[in-house]
């Protein structure tokens, strides 16, 4: 929390615009700069008189970014201390969140001067306040900052408390959609993050959920960015972006078709469509930058999977060699390729040639729950299949209960024979 301690009885706010100033118009001579000075100074105070503290914070931010490349690190961060103070001194939730737009507003004009400082400034200024939606402003301001002052990795830690900061925001649906935006450009910046940048780009897509036609468009290139991403990614198999209207609506548009047919087989075909469809549209893969050979390799093990889900839980060799497009002697090897990106649980038969989907119960074997291998998707189709797999398992949990049962009143049956018979035998003896 940053605190501001008065270290003289001269105001510090007048004491701020009188360096900033005299730093200004340190070149004019002094017949040119004292007027000047004194007239900024006069300004400021009446400012502080009446109490205009949202004129006075205008007044010093400016003259602050005007001299600021000429300023020390220290001098700067010390200017800006007394500046952000200024948010303490009003009562009006109106006029603090203009002063904040108006000092967060110069804070980031100069990107590339001392950034990470100016990193820190916003920091401090959004600590100073109370005003929940003040401090959304800064924050966004920060996020802007951080990428093109690239300082980006100052700012990716808060994105883990991104759910806390939205409740205690309590922003709108349009500012909760800038704010996805926004971290989904700060993330793209580093090439080890595309899994959390496109997890915020899907975020900022869902927004449009309910919108109409018109608000839709606003989304096409960010929804086409997302699927390239998605394509791209080497590390990524699974996503949420068909069933998106934002995404779902380049199906018909004349222009971005191919990007969404790309998705489709991306998500729910294999190979074979895949080489049709490079061999109809060679020109959109380049223009996207997509290369070939990586889209391939995704794409066999994306069609891997599909063949693993099918429901007898084995794979010749030979469906996997037709299928993948490779030779004999390759198809082991992307098996393992598969089991190592985690895709699929299974073991090779050489001796019969074929994979058998190993199935993974949990609590030995009475919840027939079996997780072969990763879904591409998530629909309504493996959501019945889920269902139907729940089912099995109350079924099998339930016969598991009834045998327990019986079997508990069959071993109290024995018991009480046992005992009468011993009681009987000691009568006799």
């Amino acid at each position: 929390m940053t605190t501001i301690v008065p270290t003289s009885e001269e105001d510090p706010f007048l004491a701020v615009v009188q360096f900033t100033s005299q730093l200004a118009w340190a070149d004019a001579g002094p017949e040119a700069a004292e007027p000047e000075i004194s007239r900024l100074c006069r300004e400021a105070e009446e400012s502080i008189v009446a109490g205009k503290w949202l004129e006075l914070a205008s007044l010093m931010v400016t003259s602050a970014e005007l001299v600021s490349s000429k300023m020390s690190e220290k001098d700067l961060e010390c200017t800006y201390t007394i500046i952000c103070s200024l948010v303490k001194n009003s009562n009006s939730p109106e006029d603090v969140l203009e002063m904040v737009k108006a000092i967060s507003s110069k804070v980031v004009q100069q990107p590339n001067d001392k950034a990470s400082l100016r990193l820190k400034i916003l920091f401090n200024l959004y600590n100073l306040l109370d005003h929940p939606y003040a401090r959304f402003q800064v924050y966004m301001k920060s996020l802007t900052l951080a990428v093109e002052g690239k300082v980006t990795e100052y700012v990716v830690p808060s994105f883990k408390k991104i759910d806390n900061f939205l409740k205690e925001w309590n922003v709108d649906t349009k500012d909760q959609r800038e704010l996805f935006l926004a971290i989904a450009n700060v993330l793209r910046e580093n090439k080890s993050l595309v899994n959390e940048s496109l997890k915020f780009l899907t975020k900022y897509l869902a927004t449009f959920s309910n919108e109409d036609a018109q608000v839709l468009g606003e989304a096409k290139e960010e929804a086409v960015r997302a699927v390239i991403e998605f394509v791209k990614a080497s590390s990524i198999f699974q996503c949420d972006l068909l069933d998106l209207p934002a995404v779902a609506q380049l199906e018909k548009d004349t222009k971005y078709a191919p990007v969404y047919q790309l998705l489709k087989i991306f998500l729910t075909q294999r190979l074979n469509a895949y080489s049709e469809f490079k061999a109809a549209n060679s020109e959109c893969l380049q223009s996207y930058g997509l290369v070939d050979e990586d889209c391939v390799t995704k794409m066999r093990l994306l069609s891997l999977v599909d063949l693993a889900s099918d429901e007898s839980g084995k794979i010749p060799y030979t469906s996997i060699k037709d299928t993948l497009q490779v030779k004999e002697e390759e198809v082991e090897l992307w098996i393992v390729k598969a089991i190592t990106a985690k895709l699929i649980d299974c073991k090779m038969d050489q001796m019969n040639q074929v994979v058998i989907v190993r199935q993974v119960l949990s609590i030995e074997t009475f919840l027939l729950i079996d997780i072969r291998c990763s879904e591409r998707e998530f629909g309504s189709k493996q959501w019945q299949s889920l269902r139907t797999k729940l089912a099995t398992w109350r079924d099998n949990i339930g016969n598991v209960i009834s045998t327990i049962e019986s079997n508990k009143v069959t071993e109290e049956g024995s018991q009480s024979s046992s005992s009468a018979a011993a009681i009987q035998g000691l009568s006799v003896r």
